[in-house]
């Protein structure tokens, strides 16, 4: 494939089919999206513009969307570089439109199949050998804005630059990561998933383990996702799951384990009464509200009744979680197999899936790391089944098999024989083909900081942060602390990347983390337990510290890049307001939310939105009322907005025009770095001047009488008014009789003495225990 993708056309607007179109508009490409007849395109249109989570990175993206049916506008599919075809999962219907398409598309365009499991080269039968090169299945998991994994299934026609072509579009451009599949039943991930889901559920069902036991022992507890088993069949849905193990039942009549595919009784009753999941309202599961509170009741698989749910008496969960290394973990669990419950539904549901898997090859990939990414990117599991065998000792997990009557294919027991003790080992890994191991595929566009530190480019660090010479003079400030939260050791290897900037040793610096979350705020235990005690002058000083850091950052004489992931929340968010540049991934969740807890933000998050938002617009126009810009920001800050994508944080003014938007997670820290590189060489640092135009009192009355007003409207309680109002005052510059511009300086100190008059409310300190105790807003 020579050309580049940049317009799609998905025909088939169904749950799949208008999600995949939502995430080809988040990428920017220019959609169309077709089914049909109207009602059912809109239909499918209007259901994805609800789906929560957002398909959408923005409400505003559906503008990409284009509408049409089958009838009146299959012609557009000739101007799309690439045709998905999303329609119902039957193979004639699907044979029958391709058959139409291949009359219109352009020679060049990409033509892929969505099918969960269908044969591709059946899909292509009676096509011409021109359409068959370029012809291939792209199965996307979903919710495909959110899970990483497609699977790209070639047939034995399709050209080898066209399989290479979309692997690097949907990396690159949609930010997936691609494994490539052989054209059997189910392909990699729904095989070993359709097994797996219904072995397991039958287990429990025979050996009388409660939907709440399994799914307690089945979820992070084992490195798997909280969706567990149950949970993910209601996400999922009960239909599609028991519909997919059924194609692979029927499309695999040589499989020794199929017998397990069918669903048992209980689960066709579930489907009988139309107790689908999440999309009908309940399934094992259904979420309501009782005593004003939000509950999930469980399903009574006897008389499909609901009651509510129990918590179960699990004790092995908790000597479990002793073990913070999961292998250690999972070895603990089988040992205590045979005299404990539920470690025994974790060997007997673990085990068979892990030999499942290894007889699966090579029949339905050639690679074992293939399969472990299917697996872990699929369905969001730590290990995939041989990197998790590997993590209990590969021959110690055959002798465990063997135990139990589970069969291991020759190879694996061959494989030990000649002295392989494990499938990976020293970035090998092993081939069932050719008998030998070979390195790992490394992604030469990925960077590791883990790696970097291991090669021995820690500059300094301490428990919570590091600094990583990335070469080529690019220093990176990696946030690392426990909760991914900023303490008094952040702060302090804050101060030494502005000193390390500062001695012209480094072209710039790019401040990141490998964690879950990029940062969440401040060590909130840290303040609460200081400002318990009395020590506001300390407290002073620390936020003091923090401001000095990130001022420090934004004035550096070299160029800082920001690359936020996840969570971005208060101080984490002030961290990014203080680079010259970002690069975002999409599900990057950024917003200041202090005020939840009885606070304001103090570390620059009110002065950088100032200078974002009602700058640039006094600037413009410096005879306009200022209250609408101010407004906008004092609404952001004061209702804790956060951004739920990289595109909305743009809209809120979190994120401005000219930083990065990327899709593609695995390469945002090697961008991050050329970014830094980019600026590097005609950087000059902003200047220290007055440059927040603070509105005075004027505004600042305007804001306090709607404040006013939402309490007496019982929309606002009296301590939300106290920290709205001290809010207010550190916007407008505090008590400026008219609007003047002003220093960041000046803001800065404002926000400081907002932030420690707000520490001694007594209201504000029950807002921040009940926070650290339960993790809950309240509102007192």
């Amino acid at each position: 494939m020579t050309h580049d993708i940049r317009s799609v056309a998905v025909l088939g607007a169904g749950t799949m089919g208008a999600a995949i179109a939502a995430h080809a508009a988040n990428a920017g490409l220019a959609v169309d999206l077709l089914d049909l007849d109207r009602a059912a395109v809109q239909g499918g249109f209007e259901r994805m513009l609800a789906a929560r989570p957002a398909a959408l990175a923005s409400p505003r993206l559906a503008e990409r969307i284009r509408l049409g049916t089958f009838e009146e506008d299959l012609d557009r599919s000739g101007d799309a570089d690439w045709v998905v075809e999303a329609i119902v999962e039957r193979l004639e219907p699907k044979q029958e439109l391709l058959a139409r398409v291949e009359k219109l598309v352009d020679p060049d365009a990409v033509v892929s199949s969505n099918t969960s499991g269908l044969p591709l080269h059946s899909l292509a039968e009676g096509r011409s050998e021109a359409f068959r090169r370029r012809f291939l299945g792209t199965h996307f998991f979903n919710p495909p804005r959110y899970l990483k994994l497609v699977e790209l299934i070639p047939t034995a026609d399709t050209d080898p630059e066209v399989l290479e072509g979309m692997r690097a579009f949907v990396e690159r451009v949609l930010g997936k990561s691609a494994v490539v599949a052989k054209d059997t039943p189910n392909f990699i991930a729904n095989r070993l998933g359709s097994f797996a889901g219904m072995h397991d559920v039958r287990y429990a069902l025979e050996h009388g383990y409660s939907i709440e036991e399994v799914d307690a022992l089945t979820g992070p507890l084992v490195g798997r996702p909280k969706t567990a088993t149950f949970r993910l069949y209601d996400q999922v849905g009960l239909d599609v799951m028991v519909g997919v193990a059924a194609n692979l039942h029927e499309l695999a009549p040589e499989d020794e384990s199929r017998d397990v595919l069918p669903a048992p009784e209980p689960l066709q009753r579930m489907l009988d009464a139309r107790l689908l999941g999440n999309k009908t309202g309940g399934g094992f599961y259904r979420r309501g509200r009782r005593d004003g509170q939000t509950v999930f009741d469980v399903l009574d698989l006897d008389s499909l009744e609901y009651r509510p749910a129990a918590k179960p008496d699990l004790p092995i969960a908790a000597a479990a979680r002793d073990h913070d290394d999961l292998g250690a973990r999972l070895r603990f669990l089988l040992d205590k197999a045979d005299e404990d419950r539920g470690a025994r539904y974790l060997r007997d549901t673990l085990l068979p899936s892990l030999a499942y898997a290894a007889r699966r090859v090579p029949e339905i990939a050639d690679s074992l790391v293939e399969v472990d990414h299917a697996v872990e990117w699929g369905f969001g599991y730590r290990l995939g089944p041989f990197r998790a065998w590997d993590a209990i000792g590969v021959a110690d997990g055959v002798a465990r098999m063997e135990a139990l009557g589970i069969e291991v294919p020759a190879w694996v027991k061959e494989m030990l024989a000649a002295g392989h003790d494990s499938f990976y080992r020293d970035g090998q890994v092993y081939s069932p083909l050719t008998r030998s191991s070979a390195p790992v595929p490394a992604d030469p566009e990925a960077l590791d900081l883990d790696r970097r530190k291991a090669e021995g480019a820690e500059v300094a660090g301490n428990g919570s942060a590091s600094l990583v010479d990335l070469g080529d003079g690019v220093l990176c400030f990696e946030l690392h602390a426990p909760a991914s939260a900023i303490d008094a050791a952040v702060v302090e290897l804050g101060a030494r990347a502005v000193q390390e900037l500062e001695s012209g040793r480094w072209a710039g610096l790019m401040i990141a983390s490998q964690a879950r979350n990029f940062c969440v705020g401040a060590n909130l235990g840290e303040v609460g337990m200081a400002a318990y005690q009395g020590l506001h002058d300390q407290v002073g000083q620390a936020v003091k510290d923090l401001q000095d850091v990130l001022m420090g950052l934004r004035h550096a004489p070299r160029p800082v890049v920001a690359a936020p992931h996840g969570q971005t929340l208060g101080g984490g968010a002030e961290i990014v307001l203080a680079a010259d540049r970002v690069v975002a991934t999409l599900e990057t969740y950024i917003g200041l939310v202090e005020v939840g807890v009885g606070i304001v933000p103090a570390g620059g998050g009110c002065k950088e939105l100032l200078r974002r938002i009602v700058a640039p617009a006094m600037r413009a126009a410096p005879d306009a009322p200022p209250l609408p810009f101010v407004q906008r920001v004092f609404e952001t800050i004061g209702l804790a907005k956060v951004a739920t994508s990289a595109v909305e944080a743009r809209e809120l003014g979190f994120l401005e025009e000219h930083d990065v938007v990327t899709l593609d997670a695995d390469h945002q820290l090697a961008a991050a770095k050329q970014e830094v590189l980019d600026l590097a060489d005609a950087y000059q640092p902003p200047a220290r001047e007055a440059s927040i135009y603070a509105a005075g009192r004027p505004v600042l009355a305007a804001l306090e009488l709607a404040v006013q007003t939402l309490q007496w409207a019982g929309q606002a309680g009296e301590h939300d008014g106290v920290v709205a109002r001290q809010l207010a005052r550190v916007l407008c510059g505090g008590e400026l009789s008219l609007g003047q511009w002003v220093t960041e300086q000046h803001i800065l100190d404002l926000e400081r003495e907002a932030f420690l008059a707000l520490l001694r409310e007594p209201k504000t300190m029950e807002r921040i225990q009940a926070f650290l105790t339960t993790g809950k807003v309240i509102r007192n």
